[in-house]
């Protein structure tokens, strides 16, 4: 078996190490003998959605989304709202997440259109929002996610897209209706930075099994001695925690 990863833009979207996520991925793909290939696809280049299993689009400052538009609008945005229709998975964390959004609009009013494959928009506000954050998930049977949130942005929801968590420490998508992330068919988007995945092992093989799953009918991935990785989620959980 092999999986196919598709890195968008990593040159330009990569705060906090979110690069850090495709290498969890794949090294956990190598642990169980499972091949992996990974291609970058940047600006200028272009993109076919089909030849790729998996995706992955990481967070960045306001000024660098922008500078993606031209490019997106130039026919990697209808590529990347067709894989979405098509159940192709993708992480997308912070600017990345927004970006498969409707539109952004500063705090001072002005709109970036973006992807449009998310019923979803967002609105800048002066005050950021930053910390560690620690939210349930629905995808992980009620199971917990640790991570790193900072943005100014606030995120909400269109009827058809359901929060990837709810929240039980940190701001999440707007610091109001209590929701974290996004779900759209096989769309996992989260504001966690930190990197997301290492710290959460249990997501990461839930988006690993449905890019294998996809590709080849079915899947199953054989446990890892995840020890080291439920150690560092557990510790923030309990300091996340300490205080409720």
């Amino acid at each position: 078996m092999e999986l196919k990863i598709c890195h968008l833009y990593p040159d330009v979207l990569n705060l906090y190490g979110d690069r850090g996520n495709v290498l969890c991925m794949c090294q956990r793909l190598r642990w169980r003998g499972i091949d992996v290939a990974v291609t970058g696809v940047s600006v200028g280049e272009p993109l076919h959605a089909a030849d790729h299993d998996l995706f992955f689009i990481g967070g960045g400052q306001d000024f660098e989304q922008e500078v993606l538009l031209e490019d997106l609008a130039g026919g990697k945005a209808a590529e990347i709202r067709a894989a979405v229709e098509d159940g192709l998975p993708f992480l997308a964390i912070c600017g990345g997440y927004q970006m498969l959004g409707s539109y952004y609009k500063t705090w001072d009013g002005v709109q970036c259109d973006f992807i449009g494959a998310l019923d979803l928009y967002t609105v800048g506000c002066r005050e950021r929002m930053i910390g560690n954050v620690l939210f349930s998930c629905d995808d992980l049977d009620g199971g917990t996610v640790v991570g790193f949130e900072n943005h100014s942005g606030k995120t909400y929801l269109g009827p058809s897209v359901r929060p990837l968590g709810r929240m039980i420490s940190g701001h999440g998508n707007n610091g109001e209706d209590g929701g974290e992330g996004a779900r759209y068919r096989n769309v996992f988007a989260s504001y966690s930075h930190g990197c997301l995945l290492p710290k959460n092992p249990a997501l990461c093989d839930r988006i690993l099994t449905e890019a294998l799953a996809r590709k080849y009918g079915e899947a199953r991935l054989e446990p890892l001695d995840d020890a080291l990785e439920l150690a560092a989620h557990d510790y923030m959980e309990r300091r996340l925690t300490a205080n409720k």
